[in-house]
């Protein structure tokens, strides 16, 4: 009986414990093809203004590789920024991706497909290692891009074995 009390509390955790937002969104791809590694991970800052990686980079397979619209949406800017050329497309519901270093033939207006080319992955912001910074923001605060690509909930492990306790 305690066993099965047990069970069943850790099959409800999953869906009571894990932060709101944490399953993938079915409708969205990854950015790059194939299935990219995570070079380095979201890492917000506590503050807005303070330091802090407000995205994700991921690992392409060269550069020159082609970057696509990880969903539909509306290409809202296109241009350089510091010193990398930038393209944000916004999805729509306050969401906008954006994609550096990327070089983009697409203008301000344009509408794209989920899986459509928005541009090309140029050199240097990983160094030598061919790489695409991903960002995406709700309004005004950024958040994980992971989110609506990989389940990011926590793994429950559940007992093999009969209850012995």
């Amino acid at each position: 009986m305690k066993a099965s009390l047990v069970l069943a509390a850790v099959l409800m955790l999953p869906a009571t414990a894990a932060p709101a937002g944490t399953a993938p969104r079915d409708s969205w791809e990854w950015p790059l093809s194939p299935r990219p590694a995570v070079l380095r991970a979201f890492d917000p800052p506590d503050k807005p203004w303070m330091s802090g990686h407000r995205g994700v980079d991921l690992e392409a397979t060269h550069d020159g590789a082609p970057v696509t619209s990880p969903e539909s949406g509306t290409v809202s800017f296109v241009g350089v920024v510091v010193d990398r050329p930038v393209i944000t497309i916004d999805h729509g519901g306050g969401l906008r991706s954006s994609f550096e270093p990327v070089d983009s033939p697409l203008t301000a207006g344009t509408l794209v497909a989920k899986g459509e080319r928005i541009g090309t992955l140029q050199p240097g912001h990983c160094g030598a290692i061919a790489c695409v910074h991903w960002g995406v923001r709700r309004g005004d605060a950024y958040v994980n891009p992971l989110e609506f690509v990989a389940d990011l909930r926590p793994s429950i492990l559940l007992p093999l074995g009969p209850d012995t306790g």
